[in-house]
């Protein structure tokens, strides 16, 4: 039987493969991002398999309840909801801008907020279904380089534990993503990068560790050891370096 699934943040990146991969399994999707030309030329790959097309601005919360009211009508149903869309914007180590972090906190954090919660009182009547946020292994420590790109995923991290803690008793899941390097868009022109994987290897690893149940992983696991590490480091020690 196919599942019934939304992906936000459809248009590129990890959130593209995502809906890709679920497309070519047969299910029934709904791809959201701002860039609906993106949306269809996905769509179109995909002629046997329905595909609904959203093009939405993720921050423009207020939006999110009537929307996804009419995706569940359309779709006749939930099963999945993946939260893929983040920005990271460019911080020049002694650059302090406002409008740059409004700007991430509302995309990373706070759509995901509107969606997730409107996801989750759906399956807590339902008593089943799947949240799935895509947040990063950034959000593990404050660092020098980008404290707010930082500050917005540590804030979705604690958001989707809470929220796995309220739901686990309902029978529904929330699967926590931290991902390191992926070859996207937001990792061009950065310097010194290891361990890349391209965006379709994370997206199966992801859709895997959902269909297993996961609640929270690295992407690749790998970056599970580099994880413990930065977080074991002291805080005297840590502010020195410039990771």
């Amino acid at each position: 039987m196919s599942k019934k699934i939304i992906v936000v943040g459809a248009s590129s990146g990890i959130g593209a493969e995502i809906a890709k991969e679920h497309l070519k399994s047969g299910n029934e999707v709904c791809l959201i991002a701002r860039r609906k030309e993106k949306l269809d030329q996905i769509s179109n790959e995909f002629p046997n398999s329905k595909s609904i097309v959203l093009a939405h601005d993720v921050t423009k919360f207020f939006e999110v309840e009537s929307l996804f009211q009419q995706i569940i009508k359309e779709l006749n149903g939930l099963d999945e909801i993946y939260y893929a869309s983040g920005i990271l914007e460019r911080v020049k180590i002694d650059e302090f801008n406002t409008q740059k972090d409004i700007s991430m906190m509302n995309t990373n954090t706070l759509g995901a907020i509107a969606w997730l919660n409107e996801a989750a009182k759906y399956f807590q009547k339902q008593g089943k279904g799947k949240i799935i946020g895509i947040s990063s292994i950034a959000g593990d420590r404050g660092r020098v380089g980008n404290p707010v790109y930082n500050t917005s995923k540590a804030a979705i991290n604690t958001y989707l534990e809470a929220l796995r803690n309220r739901l686990a008793r309902k029978g529904i899941l929330v699967l926590t993503v931290k991902p390191g390097f992926i070859d996207t868009d937001m990792v061009k022109g950065m310097q010194g990068l290891f361990w890349v994987i391209s965006a379709n290897k994370a997206a199966k690893i992801i859709i895997n560790a959902t269909n297993k149940n996961k609640e929270c992983i690295y992407v690749p696991a790998r970056w599970a050891l580099v994880a413990f590490i930065i977080k074991n480091i002291p805080s005297f020690i840590f502010k020195r370096l410039n990771v």
